[in-house]
C-alpha cells in the first residue's frame, strides 16, 4: 500500500485517511485524537463565528454534534445560573470528550450532553433560545427534515447559528472531491442554505464569509 492508499487530501492538507474518517462519527482512540485536534483547530473559526450573534445570561443553547464539547464550555462561560447549555452528539466518544471538559459545569448544572441525533431529538417543542452546529450540518442525514426538527425544538424568534470551514463555490470544489467522497458529507452553498432555512420556517437570513479562510457562518430567526 503506497502513501496515497493511507492518505486523503482535505482541500487544506494532506492528512492520515483513518484518522481524517473520524470526523464523521468519532470513535476507538483516533477518535479521541480528531476530537483533541478539532478543539484546537476549529477555535479561531469558533471565535470568529460567534462575534455573530448575542449570548444572553439566561440563554438556553443548545449545540448539534458538540463534538469535543469546546464551544459547550464557551457557551457555559456565558450564561448564569437562569441559562442552560445542552450538547448532543451522536458518537459515544463525543459525548463522553464533553462530558469531560465540562464536569464542573454539569456539576453545577449549567451544562448537559447527551447521545442523541439531530433527526429526532428528545427535546420539548420550543425548548431552546438558540441553536448551534459548528462543522456538523456536512453529516446530517436528513437537511430539510433535520432543519424542521431543529425549527420544532426553538422558541418563536429564536436563533440558529451554523459555521463551516467548507463553503460550496462554483468551479473551486475540486479540491474537496476526495474529502467528500470519504466522508459521505455534503457540502452547501449560501443559496442552498438561505433556501433550506426559509423553506423551513426560519427568515432574517444573514450570511457571513471570512475569504481569508474560507469560512462561513450563517444566522436565521424562526418565524
Amino acid at each position: 500500500m503506497n502513501d496515497n492508499d493511507n492518505n486523503v487530501n482535505t482541500g487544506r492538507h494532506v492528512e492520515n485517511k483513518e484518522l481524517i474518517k473520524n470526523a464523521r462519527n468519532p470513535v476507538g482512540e483516533l477518535g479521541h485524537q480528531i476530537l483533541d485536534r478539532m478543539n484546537k483547530s476549529h477555535e479561531s473559526m469558533a471565535q470568529w463565528g460567534v462575534t455573530h450573534f448575542d449570548v444572553k445570561k439566561d440563554s438556553k443553547i443548545l449545540d448539534i454534534g458538540c463534538g469535543g464539547g469546546r464551544n459547550l464550555e464557551r457557551f457555559a462561560a456565558l450564561v448564569s445560573g437562569e441559562g442552560r447549555v445542552v450538547g448532543i452528539d451522536y458518537s459515544e466518544v463525543s459525548v463522553e470528550k464533553s462530558i469531560a471538559l465540562n464536569k464542573e459545569a454539569i456539576d453545577n448544572g449549567i451544562v448537559n450532553v447527551l447521545k442523541e441525533s439531530v433527526s429526532d431529538m428528545p427535546f420539548y417543542d420550543e425548548t431552546f433560545d438558540i441553536v448551534t452546529g459548528f462543522e456538523t450540518i456536512y453529516f446530517w442525514p436528513d437537511f430539510i427534515n433535520d432543519l424542521k426538527e431543529v425549527n420544532r425544538v426553538l422558541k418563536k424568534g429564536g436563533l440558529v447559528f451554523f459555521c463551516n470551514e467548507a463553503v460550496y463555490k462554483e468551479g473551486e470544489m475540486e479540491k474537496y472531491d476526495d474529502l467528500v467522497e470519504l466522508l459521505d458529507m455534503k457540502i452547501y452553498s449560501e443559496d442552498v442554505l438561505r433556501e433550506s432555512l426559509e423553506r423551513t420556517g426560519f427568515k432574517d437570513f444573514k450570511a457571513f464569509v471570512n475569504e481569508e479562510n474560507d469560512w462561513i457562518c450563517i444566522t436565521a430567526i424562526k418565524i
